[in-house]
């Protein structure tokens, strides 16, 4: 199976999230909007500069120059301490809403995730995902993010390192040589500055003039990290995200509508949809959830939502299914253009931790299960459309469905 890799990269992040902490703390300046640069001790002359606005780099300001070349190239530059405590908050809330659409991330710095999305496209494309991605970071963060979007872990870094801020890139096997051949040698990801001027000696200038050096020559005059060099300009890379599993706090799934909808069976369908692509994560999990949330977003882009806490901790599709078509009748306006739905499950916990209720009807939730599970497998084993429940069907379908379910 084709791998499908996310790389997000937050926006100069540092700064980013200096100025989050300083507006929640009452500031009326954004110091993403004035000439400013996260530094050093400026007593120091080790003092550096470790983030910089876009202000600031209007004026030349470059990242690891002394604050003291700074100020001539801009003399009235602010520069504000680090602090990576805030740094850790706001990575981890990163990290947290990352968790949300796989549990393989690997974080490759305070500021950067790779995400393995292979299994868990749920019918949707990898670039869709991207899409969300960036626009959730956005609306719930308050920062931005580039995403990359390809097939293995160099191309999606590759592609999340063009054209910023706040932008979603692909670069796919086709879309090399025109996206990255063109590329100076010296963007190539994990290429030494000390290569550099050696591959410039063999008049290799562009990624795509060592993407068509022999390999071998290659390998003779830089060993193994020629042939590296060789497969990275040619976009090979089998290397695997390095996650670690970390339970999340909460799984969900939104989806902004191609048209506005307002038919309330239409409406439902995308939400057992929803529900059943939120639930099959939760069970890859292994956890149970205990409150069920959906959200709505009406073509004035005005937002409600309504949750409720579960009669027991479930992974079943079916039950979380019907609580949360009862929130959606619950909350829709008969009539109202709905643009965006979203369907979430909390306040989790680890199945073996669960104590099934006195009262639960054990056997029947045993067979939901199973039949929860074998849906699951058929899926993974032969794709995501393999086999459909009833509310995708249509509503004549649904309808029929439910009259001999009830028999």
């Amino acid at each position: 199976m084709e791998r499908q890799i996310l790389h997000v990269d937050v926006n100069n992040a540092f700064l980013s999230w200096t100025a989050l902490d300083m507006i929640k703390n009452g500031s009326k300046i954004d110091i993403r909007e004035i000439p400013a640069v996260i530094g050093g001790d400026e007593s120091k002359r080790s003092g550096i500069v470790l983030a910089k606005s876009m202000k600031a780099k209007e004026c030349g300001v470059r990242t690891a120059e002394t604050i003291y070349q700074a100020r001539i190239k801009c003399p009235g530059l602010k520069v504000f301490p680090s602090n990576f405590k805030i740094y850790r908050h706001y990575s981890n809330q990163l990290y947290q809403l990352l968790l949300e659409y796989t549990d393989k991330i690997e974080r490759f710095s305070i500021d950067e995730c790779f995400l393995d999305m292979t299994h868990y496209l749920m019918n949707d494309t990898l670039l869709n995902k991207g899409k969300e991605i960036n626009r959730r970071v956005k609306e719930e963060l308050g920062f931005t993010v580039n995403v990359g979007v390809a097939h293995n872990k160099l191309l999606a870094k590759m592609a999340s390192d063009f054209t910023k801020p706040d932008r979603v890139h692909t670069l796919f096997e086709n879309e090399i040589p025109n996206k990255m051949w063109t590329l100076p040698v010296s963007e190539l990801f994990m290429l030494g500055k000390r290569t550099v001027p050696k591959l410039y000696n063999m008049q290799i200038k562009t990624i795509g003039d060592l993407a068509k050096t022999n390999k071998r020559i290659l390998q003779d005059k830089f060993g193994k990290h020629g042939a590296m060099m060789w497969e990275y300009a040619n976009g090979i890379d089998d290397s695997e995200v390095k996650y670690i599993q970390e339970k999340p706090k909460g799984i969900g799934n939104s989806v902004t509508l191609p048209e506005d909808i307002s038919n309330i069976d239409k409406l439902e369908e995308i939400v057992l949809a929803l529900t059943e692509q939120v639930t099959y994560r939760l069970r890859k999990q292994n956890m149970l959830a205990r409150v069920v949330n959906v959200q709505l977003r009406n073509k004035d882009f005005v937002d409600t939502s309504h949750q409720r806490k579960l009669p027991n901790a479930t992974a079943s599709t079916k039950e979380i299914f019907k609580h949360a078509k009862e929130l959606l009748e619950q909350m829709y306006r008969r009539g109202t253009a709905i643009r965006l739905i979203g369907v979430r499950v909390d306040d989790l916990t680890d199945k073996e931790e669960m104590q099934i209720s006195l009262f639960h009807d054990e056997v029947k939730n045993e067979k939901q299960e199973k039949l929860d599970k074998t849906i699951d497998k058929l899926k993974e084993k032969y794709g995501y459309n393999f086999i459909t429940r009833a509310g995708k069907m249509g509503v004549e379908d649904l309808i029929k469905f439910r009259k001999e379910d009830e028999k």
